[in-house]
């Protein structure tokens, strides 16, 4: 099997129509907390807030300083990421929050795949991303002649994501990973992290490191390993026994991706 290609370069320096906030919330699965992301285009009246995170008071009300926003995007539903979204939306007076969940729109209809959201100079394309979640979707920014991708936890900027069943799908995830892998020179901008230089090229180290774990995890079923917490023991045998619960969530959904392989004529 071939080595895994180089991640793309971190990038200290971002665009001047984004602003970084990161929510107050590190941890094993956070990383150094939420990235929420604002875009504003130069001389624009409205901005766009990517999820605002943990219901976070503090937090919250520094993204409404940044307003008025013409509305609040989301990338996927879990909790450190939407948590926030229903109370920043009463803070700015009932501002819609779009999100390919209805559970988790406000004011708006759900996002559709490739749906175009355009206004105050900057055109923010859907791009249907599942695999993290069933409802994953990244977003493709173009503002002047800059774009950039808003990944959410489909793509990280340090570390890997973690697909955990019965929401995450194994399959459906790498398939967003080869579709992200088509935007070469693309910024990307993560959910946690830092952002990173290229969108494809971290797209394509995550694919390659999928692959390998998975001939690994194929290698531990040859050998007797049947449940998550087997194959884990053989294939994550220095894993910190405060983050082997993760492990075992992706280790369930490799498994239940190899089976349904294995079964597929």
């Amino acid at each position: 099997m071939r080595g895994a290609a180089p991640e793309s370069a971190e990038v200290d320096r971002l665009p001047g129509w984004v602003t970084l906030l990161r929510a107050p919330n590190p941890g094993p699965m956070t990383l150094d907390g939420t990235n929420t992301w604002i875009l504003r285009a130069p001389g624009a009246d409205f901005a766009a807030v990517i999820d605002p995170g943990p219901l976070d008071e503090e937090h919250l009300r520094r993204i409404a300083e940044f307003g008025p926003f013409q509305f609040i995007l989301i990338t996927h539903g879990h909790h450190d990421h939407v948590e926030g979204a229903d109370r920043l939306s009463e803070l700015l007076g009932g501002t819609a929050v779009l999100a390919a969940d209805p559970a988790h729109c406000r004011n708006a209809e759900p996002l559709d795949p490739f749906e175009s959201l355009g206004g105050n100079g900057l055109e923010i394309r859907v791009v249907d991303t599942p695999g993290h979640t069933s409802d994953s979707v990244s977003f493709l920014v173009e503002c002047g002649d800059d774009r950039a991708m808003f990944t959410g936890d489909t793509i990280l900027g340090r570390g890997t994501t973690v697909v955990a069943q019965p929401d995450g799908d194994l399959g459906a995830y790498l398939d967003s990973l080869e579709l992200l892998s088509a935007y070469p020179e693309v910024l990307m901008l993560p959910g946690h992290g830092p952002a990173r230089a290229d969108t494809a090229e971290r797209a394509r180290f995550y694919l390659d490191h999928r692959r390998e774990r998975l001939a690994q995890v194929a290698a531990a079923m040859a050998a007797g390993a049947e449940t998550p917490a087997a194959v884990v023991d053989l294939v994550y045998p220095d894993i910190d026994p405060g983050v082997r619960f993760a492990a075992e969530w992706s280790a369930a959904a490799q498994l239940d991706y190899l089976r349904r392989k294995r079964m597929t004529p």
